[in-house]
C-alpha cells in the first residue's frame, strides 16, 4: 500500500504537469523564453498568468509530499518552474550590477516655509473630514473616536470594554471572525485607563491617544506570543516591543491585540488552518477569503474592530488584504517605516504599512510611524515625513502616468470602475500621461526569485526542524524557493537595478502611476481550506501583479477602495509614486476616496462606538 501511494505520489503530478505541458505549447507562444539584447528594455505586452492547478486535501498533501522527494526535487519542480515562466531569467544577459537593497538616496530638495506643517495638516483633515452620520454607513474612523473623548460622550475606557465584549463575541460566532488571535483584556485595559486619564487631564500625547490599534503577529508585542502564524513560533510571551509597537504606545494607542495572517507570509488568501489561527474571514462576505499576509489586520479594520491596524508588505501584503476587505492600505517606501522587531522573512522587499478606514487616517499613522530608527539599517537617511499639499482643493499639475496594457490585465468588471476612477481623476485636474513599464513579466520573476530565496534562506532551519509542524503551503513554497540558484539570485538583482533606472526615467515626466489594486475580487473558501489549506501558484502570482513593482524597486504604493463587484465585494485601485512620496500619493488618495457614491456596510461588523 505504501508503495503504491509513492508511485502514485509520482505519476499524478507529473501527468498533470505533462498535460500543462501540452496546453501551454499548444495554446501559447509566450511559452518560449527569449534573450534580451543588453541594456535594451523589452517591449510592453500583456502579463502572462501563471499556472498550477489549485490543490486542496488529498491532492495538496500528495504535491507536497512528491515535491519534497528526490523525484519532485529533480523533476517535478523544474518542471513547474519552467511551464510558469520562473526559469526567464536564465535566458537573460543583464550587464547591470545587482541591486540587493533597493534602498534610494533622498533628493535634495528646497526648503519651502510657507508649507503647512504636517501637525497643522493633520488638524484639517480631522476638522473638515464629513460627519460620519451624514452619508448614511461609513467606517468609524479616528476622528470619531477623538469626537467621543473629547466630547465626553465615550471615555477610551468605556471603549475599551466595549471592544473586549466584541472581541469575546468574535470567537464565538459562525463563522468565528478570526482577525485577532492573541489579546488579553489586562492590557487592554491597563492602556486605556491611563489614555484615559490623560483626557481627564488634557495632556494627550497624540491624534492617536486611545484610538484602538493591532498589529501582525509578525510584530514583537509585549507580552503576546511572536508566532509569526505558526504554532512553532513564539513558545515564550514577548518581553520587547518591535519599534512599530513602541511608537504606537508612546503616541498613546491602546493596543488590543495581534492580528492573524498567512503563515510565515508565503500567501496572499490568508488560508492558515493551524490550530492557534484558523482562517479570517471577509467582513464583506464571510465564506470567502481576507487576502494576505496581513489577513487579520484588514479583516479587523473592515470589522470595526479598530481603526487603525499595522501590517508587513512584502508582496502586497498590506495592499491586497485592504483591497479584498474594502479598507485603505499604505505600503511605504522601502525603509520608511521600520521593521525592527519583525521576523525578517525577507529582507529586500518587505515595508510596513498601515491599513486604515480613511486616507485621513493612514495619513495620521503614517506622519507618527515615519522617521528613522538607529535599530533599522534601511532608511537611516529618509527625507523628513511630511503630508505636503495633501489637503489641496484639486490635482491641478500632477501628472498621472498609466501603462493601459499593464493597466487592463485585470477582470472586466474591476477594469470599468478603475477606468472611470482615472477620469476622475482627470476631471479633478490631473493630467494622464500614458508610460511604458518596461519588463514587467521580467520583474514578476525576479521578484518572486528575490522573495522565495530570501525567505527560504532564513527559514533553512526551521524547514528542516519543523517540518511537519509548517501548513502543507508554506511547505510547497518553500520547496519551489530551493530551487532557485545563487545565479537566479544575482541575476533577479540585476534586472533590479534596470527597473529601478527605468522607473528613475518614467517620475521625471509623470508624479505617479495608476493601476487596479488586484487584478480580481477576494476568492471563495472551500470546505478542504478549513482542514487542510490550499495552494493556488496561478491565484498568487495573479493577485500580486500590481503589487510586485513597488516590493521589488522599493517605491511606496497605497490602494484605496473604489466600488464593489455584481457580487458585493469591494474594488480598489492602486497609486505608486516615487521613493519617499508617499504625501503625493496620500494627496491623491483622498480625493480618489470621494469617487465611490456609496460604502456599502460588510455583513460582520460591530459600531464599537455605539
Amino acid at each position: 500500500m505504501e508503495l503504491a501511494l509513492l508511485l502514485l505520489g509520482a505519476l499524478l503530478p507529473a501527468a498533470a504537469l505533462y498535460l500543462c505541458c501540452v496546453r501551454r505549447h499548444t495554446g501559447s507562444a509566450a511559452a518560449t523564453l527569449h534573450r534580451r539584447e543588453p541594456g535594451r528594455a523589452a517591449a510592453s505586452s500583456p502579463p502572462r498568468d501563471a499556472w498550477a492547478p489549485r490543490l486542496c486535501g488529498f491532492w495538496l498533501r500528495l504535491f507536497v509530499h512528491t515535491a519534497n522527494t528526490a523525484f519532485g526535487q529533480i523533476l517535478l519542480l523544474p518542471l513547474l518552474l519552467r511551464l510558469n515562466n520562473f526559469s526567464l531569467m536564465r535566458s537573460l544577459d543583464i550587464h547591470e550590477d545587482p541591486t540587493f537593497i533597493p534602498e534610494v538616496a533622498a533628493e535634495v530638495t528646497e526648503d519651502k516655509s510657507e508649507t503647512k506643517s504636517t501637525l497643522d495638516i493633520i488638524k484639517q483633515l480631522i476638522d473638515t473630514r464629513p460627519d460620519s452620520a451624514s452619508h448614511g454607513f461609513s467606517f468609524k474612523g479616528i476622528k470619531d473616536y477623538l469626537d467621543c473623548y473629547r466630547s465626553g460622550k465615550l471615555t477610551p475606557s468605556q471603549v475599551a470594554k466595549n471592544i473586549i465584549a466584541v472581541l469575546e463575541d468574535c470567537d464565538k460566532s459562525t463563522p468565528p471572525l478570526r482577525a485577532i488571535v492573541q489579546w488579553d483584556q489586562e492590557q487592554i485595559m491597563l492602556m486605556a485607563e491611563a489614555s484615559t486619564a490623560r483626557y481627564r487631564n488634557k495632556c494627550t500625547l497624540s491624534y492617536l491617544d486611545g484610538i484602538p490599534v493591532c498589529l501582525k503577529e509578525e510584530f514583537k508585542v509585549v507580552p503576546y506570543y511572536h508566532r509569526v502564524g505558526t504554532v512553532y513560533l513564539g513558545t515564550e510571551p514577548e518581553t520587547e516591543d518591535a519599534t512599530v509597537a513602541k511608537k504606537l504606545r508612546e503616541a498613546g494607542a491602546v493596543i488590543i491585540g495581534v492580528s492573524n495572517m498567512h503563515e510565515l507570509g508565503t500567501g496572499t488568501t490568508g488560508c492558515n488552518p493551524n490550530r492557534y489561527h484558523k482562517i479570517p474571514r471577509n467582513p464583506y462576505k464571510p465564506n470567502h477569503f481576507t487576502g494576505g499576509s496581513s489577513s487579520g489586520s484588514a479583516a479587523a479594520v473592515a470589522a470595526g474592530l479598530c481603526p487603525v491596524a499595522i501590517g508587513t508588505d512584502g508582496g502586497g501584503s498590506v495592499r491586497i488584504p485592504a483591497a479584498f476587505c474594502g479598507v485603505v492600505g499604505l505600503k511605504g517606501t522601502f525603509g520608511r517605516i521600520s521593521s525592527h522587531g519583525s521576523l525578517p522573512l525577507s529582507y529586500s522587499t518587505v515595508s510596513v504599512g498601515p491599513i486604515c478606514t480613511s486616507v485621513a487616517d493612514a495619513a495620521i499613522v503614517y506622519s507618527i510611524l515615519a522617521e528613522p530608527d538607529p535599530l533599522y539599517p534601511y532608511g537611516l537617511k529618509q527625507p523628513k515625513a511630511t503630508l505636503s499639499d495633501m489637503c489641496a482643493p484639486d490635482l491641478k499639475g500632477l501628472k498621472l502616468g498609466v501603462d493601459w496594457t499593464f493597466f487592463k490585465a485585470c477582470d472586466a468588471e474591476i477594469l470599468s470602475v478603475c477606468e472611470k476612477a482615472v477620469e476622475y481623476l482627470q476631471n479633478l485636474g490631473a493630467s494622464v500621461v500614458e508610460v511604458s513599464l518596461p519588463e514587467m513579466e521580467e520583474v514578476k520573476i525576479a521578484h518572486a526569485i528575490c522573495i522565495l530565496s530570501e525567505m527560504r534562506d532564513f527559514l533553512q532551519p526551521d524547514f528542516n526542524k519543523h517540518f511537519q509542524e509548517m501548513n502543507l503551503e508554506t511547505r510547497a513554497s518553500l520547496a519551489l524557493g530551493s530551487q532557485f540558484t545563487a545565479l537566479d539570485y544575482i541575476t533577479a538583482n540585476r534586472q533590479r537595478t534596470r527597473s529601478m533606472r527605468f522607473l528613475r526615467e518614467i517620475f521625471t515626466t509623470v508624479n505617479c502611476i495608476l493601476t487596479p489594486a488586484i487584478a480580481s475580487t477576494a476568492p471563495r473558501i472551500h470546505e478542504s481550506d478549513l482542514l487542510t489549506g490550499s495552494s493556488n501558484i496561478s491565484f498568487t502570482m495573479r493577485s500580486m501583479r500590481f503589487m510586485q513593482l513597488g516590493n521589488f524597486t522599493g517605491i511606496p504604493g497605497l490602494v484605496i477602495p473604489i466600488g464593489y463587484s455584481t457580487a458585493g465585494l469591494p474594488i480598489g485601485f492602486q497609486v505608486m509614486a516615487k521613493w519617499w512620496d508617499e504625501a503625493v500619493l496620500l494627496r491623491i488618495g483622498l480625493k480618489l476616496e470621494q469617487f465611490r457614491c456609496q460604502t456599502k456596510k460588510p455583513t460582520i461588523h460591530y459600531d464599537i462606538l455605539a
